[in-house]
């Protein structure tokens, strides 16, 4: 005995299976087959090799969140529209990310499903960490750049800056998850 684990089934051998498992699924005709098969899927995205959220698709989301934020945190006339925003305009900004990432995530890639991924008080660990890395990746900018004493913005204004990067932000981060990934 060697002492290592048996080796698995490699990537492409889970993503087959999965593929095919998904053809079968759409096509079983009983309740209880779909949720087997449903279950079986679940199971296998979470061996290695599986779909499951990992390290590089946060290191994906980071990079599109921060490459098409990072004009818009230095341009003085979001600043300018982020000071002049009411509570209402920004509730919906806020809205708008949140309804866009979601939208990329789930809506846009046929083969992600947020039922079929980890979740954390019920909602999928790669929306969270979407949400996460697009109002971050802004803030860090912000800072970093000193943007809010440069255009003289207080707390508020500046987290309404945030907000319009974010749109923005959460655009690339959910491209680069869902076209990369």
């Amino acid at each position: 005995m060697s002492g290592r684990p048996p080796e698995g089934p490699d990537s492409e051998e889970v993503e087959e299976l999965l593929d095919e498992l998904e053809e079968l699924e759409e096509t079983a005709e009983k309740p209880g087959e779909r949720r087997v098969i449903t279950q079986t899927i679940d199971l296998l995205d979470r061996l290695p090799g599986g779909r499951t959220f990992g390290i590089d698709d946060l290191a994906q989301q980071v990079v599109g969140g921060f490459i098409l934020s990072a004009p818009f945190v230095v341009t003085e006339e979001v600043w300018a529209l982020a000071a002049g925003m009411s509570t209402l305009q920004w509730g919906v900004t806020v809205a708008m990310v949140v309804l866009i990432g979601y939208g990329t995530l789930y809506g846009a890639d046929e083969e992600r499903s947020p039922d079929r991924e980890g979740s954390v008080a019920g909602l999928p660990v790669r929306f969270l960490s979407l949400m996460t890395v697009s109002y971050l990746s802004v803030a860090t900018l912000a800072l970093v750049f000193n943007a809010p004493a440069t255009f003289g913005a207080g707390v508020e204004a500046t987290a309404r800056a945030v907000s319009i990067g974010a749109i923005f932000s959460v655009v690339g981060a959910a491209t680069a998850d869902s076209v990369i990934g």
